[in-house]
């Protein structure tokens, strides 16, 4: 299994806690050169200008920014920063991405996201398409993405792009195993993971039981094999709570899920941006209120309870297939090295 954690780009990643450290350039550097001594594998530095967790009134880090710092600062992670294509020209996007993976010596890894929030591409005037025609443009952005990344020059003329002897230089890190920046990316819609399968080297999934993870992983494969394409990567969203019991870990678990200001009308700033998102989304809405409080159905792995129990549940993951969870935190410093120590370095 590989360890890797959502870099704290819009601070803490609890929502119903009012004591998360709001987003800084010294707290994310302080946690990602720390993790590399700790054995983590990769961080995943999400791309919203607008704080999806704390109110959009909260700062929130620019992601391609902070991943050129941390390339040049760091030595072992590898880099997974989030993309949207709505939100970047691919040709120059190209360019940028390359440059940023030739800092890191071939670190750099893409998180490509057809993008959901209505609410910040209005805000900042961009285009937002319907659920189909946002992965019918990343189609053709990772088409010219590959094109750019491989070909001398480049001409592409598609329905969202058309370039002309575009050229990037110099081109990613190259290598056999690696022969550019790994392509992650997640979505349950068919229009989602037929992209996914065709286009891209892993698949990143919501957290869920194990079961659940299985049979996708299972159906993934199936349309992998199916365009004649190597193996992908399985990856897992999970929050973890690390207690010496499990009574501990369930009080925890009891606190940072308490919604104030539910009952009476007056939920956190963040809560409109989730009913948004469920609204915006093919994703299952049977999804619990309390769900709310930790992003990307985090606490569905089950990752709370003592250190045996979390490597346990760990282990029937990789059993299902699964080879990468992207973990949440509170408080990150702190549970960082707790994880590491009692659950990564104790197997």
């Amino acid at each position: 299994m590989r360890y890797g954690y959502w870099a704290p780009v819009f601070g803490g990643w609890l929502r119903n806690t009012d004591d998360e450290p709001q987003a800084s350039w010294e707290h994310l550097k302080g946690i990602v050169t720390r993790s590399e001594d700790l054995g983590y594998d990769l961080t995943l530095i999400a791309e919203l200008n607008l704080n999806d967790i704390q109110g959009i009134q909260a700062p929130a880090l620019d992601a391609w920014s902070s991943a050129a710092a941390l390339a040049a600062i760091t030595s072992t992670i590898e880099l997974m920063v989030a993309v949207r294509p709505n939100f970047h020209q691919p040709a120059l996007f190209a360019k940028q991405a390359a440059n940023i993976d030739r800092i890191s010596n071939g670190r750099l890894a893409l998180n490509v996201v057809s993008s959901w929030w209505a609410k910040e591409a209005e805000s900042y005037g961009l285009q937002f398409d319907q659920h189909d025609d946002r992965y019918a443009r990343t189609t053709e952005w990772l088409q010219v993405l590959d094109r750019l990344w491989t070909d001398p020059t480049t001409d592409f003329a598609g329905d969202f792009y058309t370039l002309k002897d575009a050229i990037v230089e110099p081109k990613p890190v190259s290598t056999s195993e690696r022969p550019r920046p790994v392509i992650y990316a997640g979505g349950e819609s068919e229009a989602a993971k037929t992209l996914i399968a065709r286009y891209c080297d892993a698949y990143v999934m919501h957290g869920d039981e194990p079961a659940v993870i299985a049979d996708k992983i299972a159906d993934m494969r199936r349309r992998r094999e199916a365009f004649g394409l190597p193996p992908m990567q399985y990856g897992m969203a999970g929050y973890s709570i690390v207690r010496d019991s499990q009574r501990e870990a369930e009080a925890e678990l009891a606190r940072i899920t308490t919604i104030p200001g539910l009952a009476d009308g007056s939920p956190p700033a963040g809560f409109a941006n989730f009913d948004q998102w469920l609204s915006g989304t093919q994703l299952e809405r049977e999804l619990k209120i309390r769900e709310y409080s930790v992003s990307n159905r985090g606490l569905r792995p089950g990752f709370v309870g003592t250190p045996e129990t979390v490597r346990e549940r760990m282990e029937e993951f990789e059993a299902a297939g699964l080879n990468l969870v992207l973990l949440q935190m509170s408080p990150q410093a702190e549970e960082m090295e707790r994880f590491s120590r009692q659950v990564m370095r104790a197997n």
